[in-house]
């Protein structure tokens, strides 16, 4: 068979190839990067910030995200999201949106791979509930726990705990959501507050424009991907969306161009063009912001006394709507309010059992449990279920509380 003529080829596409936009001024450079806590010797096959990507993947808490929950607990069916595949959608929004601003993209991509590390299992069910056990013992945060893991948690190194990440991976993974200093006086924020006393990551200013890149992935990424599922899981149709802002008219669109088509489909396409419409909107926001602020550095970006990368305001209005729309028709829903309550009851009766038998921990966390005050004993037991996938949760549950598996 003939290959197509390249006129052919070009007579194909309504669309002329993407230009790369020049590097911004105000991009982070790798090779201005402030370094890393431990210093190493530089890689000879990869940037600093790719080497942290590499590194976040290479970890163990990042493969245990395979079976941590988004929203549907992992066991409840294979094509649900869970925490991995969430981050995985982050970071690919994440690169295309920092390459699209000129922005460096293996940070922004490094940051949406590291953001979620933190959480425990059952999602937010989780994190409600490990917040009620610690209250007592400094409190819980997936943030905070998140930092944990990639500053001690991990061991992979001789040198070092943690993934001795760069200063620019770890100020983007603890601020992306904007500054922090007014969050340290609280307890479950010590270990922040304890680590920045050492290496300082200017937790009172904005983080990179990476960073907001990655924040922002994460908002485009959950809204589309819980709609995708909502709908898969039978908990609102496609019509259902119709009087919903942002989705109602887009699906109305792809009704409009694609009569009759499977409803498989037309809910893909939407989404697809939902993510589309999003993009959009950022990319034309954090350019008028720019031009706005005049910004001209890195440190411009930080010293703004808002977010550079950001959502329109009427686009934040029409994403307030969607997310009341998925509150009432998914996040509560009767069925996963139950999950959530099993979760809750599962982690607290292991809390509590752990508190009291200390010695029914596996040899490894008994030992770091060993010569603390019950606040120092209450972390580690936090950090041990934290670090629990859904289904080892479950399985650890049954083992320490029903007599059926002695059978």
């Amino acid at each position: 068979m003939r290959s197509p003529s390249p006129s052919s080829k070009r007579a194909s596409s309504n669309r002329d190839p993407m230009i790369l936009p020049p590097r911004a001024p105000y991009a982070e450079d790798p090779t201005k990067s402030l370094g890393r806590k431990v210093s190493e010797p530089e890689s000879r096959t990869r940037t600093a910030f790719a080497r942290d990507r590499d590194r976040i993947i290479h970890a163990t808490a990042f493969r245990r995200l395979k079976e941590k929950t988004q929203v549907f607990v992992a066991h409840e069916g294979d094509h649900f999201r869970t925490r991995l595949t969430h981050s995985l959608e982050v970071a690919q929004i994440a690169r295309s949106v920092a390459t699209a601003l000129g922005f460096e993209a293996d940070l922004a991509e490094t940051i949406a791979l590291a953001h979620d590390l933190g959480h425990p299992p059952f999602g937010h069910a989780g994190e409600d509930e490990l917040q009620i056990q610690m209250e007592k013992y400094g409190g819980f945060d997936h943030n905070v726990q998140t930092f944990r893991v990639v500053t001690k948690l991990e061991r992979r190194y001789p040198g070092w705990d943690g993934l001795n990440l760069t200063w620019e991976t770890l100020e983007g993974i603890i601020k992306h959501n904007g500054p922090v200093a007014d969050k340290l006086d609280r307890p479950s924020w010590n270990s922040i507050a304890e680590f920045d006393k050492d290496y300082d990551l200017r937790l009172s200013t904005w983080a990179s424009a990476e960073a907001q890149v990655a924040a922002l992935a994460d908002d485009i990424a959950y809204n589309n991907h819980d709609v995708d599922d909502g709908v898969a899981a039978g908990l609102f149709t496609l019509d259902d969306l119709l009087d919903v802002p942002l989705i109602g008219p887009i699906l109305a669109g792809v009704y409009k161009d694609y009569p009759g088509v499977d409803p498989v489909i037309t809910r893909l396409e939407a989404v697809r063009r939902m993510i589309g419409a999003m993009v959009d909107d950022v990319l034309a926001e954090t350019h008028r912001r720019a031009l706005e602020a005049k910004v001209a550095t890195p440190e411009d970006v930080r010293n703004m006394d808002h977010a550079l990368v950001s959502f329109s305001r009427d686009m934040l209005e029409d994403l307030s709507r969607l997310r009341e729309f998925l509150m009432n028709r998914m996040y509560r829903y009767w069925k996963v309010n139950r999950t959530r309550s099993q979760a809750r009851r599962i982690l607290a009766e292991m809390f509590q059992l752990f508190m009291a038998e200390p010695d029914v921990l596996p040899t490894e966390w008994f030992a770091r449990s060993q010569n603390r005050d019950e606040a120092g004993r209450a972390r580690v037991v936090c950090d041990y279920i934290a670090g629990m996938t859904d289904r080892f949760a479950i399985e650890e549950h049954r083992r320490l509380f029903h007599l059926d598996v002695w059978n």
